[in-house]
């Protein structure tokens, strides 16, 4: 049983990356938003918004360690702020698991979600400035939940392409 998981800041290329990876791994790409959105049939806004994000967190945990104790290989892309509660940094190295932060800077990550931050209810009523400053501190703050990561691969001026081909190299 091996997982991958891949985190980082929104906007890091998680998803896109292990899409890419699935496809020519054929080991299936889980995305736990995903997943816990079907659990609960409900939107991550929706659930932040009914719910709260105490219960969100809660959920996310649980369905992060279910998805680790599966007996399936799979790439795991986790939410941007997962790997900051419930401890979840600590089940980055845990058995049978190669945890990759795709690290990105502050200008990637701003030129990546500045054209679709409509989607992104963190950042959507935010200006240029407002935007820079938030990814920073963000950064900032969550950087030491993802350094326990046992792998940091840079995304900064490289392809989806070339990232993936990082990644691979790391697994081989």
């Amino acid at each position: 049983m091996k997982k991958i998981i891949l985190l980082g800041y929104m906007g890091c290329g998680k998803s896109t990356i292990a899409q890419n990876m699935s496809k020519i791994t054929n080991i299936p790409f889980l995305d736990l938003d995903k997943c816990i959105e079907n659990r609960v049939n409900l939107s991550i806004n929706e659930i932040f918004e009914q719910h709260g994000e105490i219960y969100f967190r809660k959920l996310e945990h649980e369905m992060f360690v279910e998805l680790l104790q599966s007996s399936e290989n799979s790439i795991i892309g986790l939410g941007g702020g997962t790997p900051c509660y419930a401890n979840n940094h600590e089940l980055l190295k845990g058995e049978g698991v190669v945890s990759i932060y795709l690290k990105a800077s502050i200008e990637t990550l701003y030129g990546r979600l500045i054209h679709n931050k409509s989607k992104r209810p963190l950042i959507a009523d935010m200006n240029e400035e407002e935007m820079k400053e938030f990814i920073a501190k963000h950064l900032f703050d969550r950087s030491f939940y993802y350094n326990h990561a046992q792998y940091k691969v840079t995304v900064d001026d490289k392809t989806v392409e070339e990232t993936v081909q990082d990644i691979l190299a790391i697994l081989a």
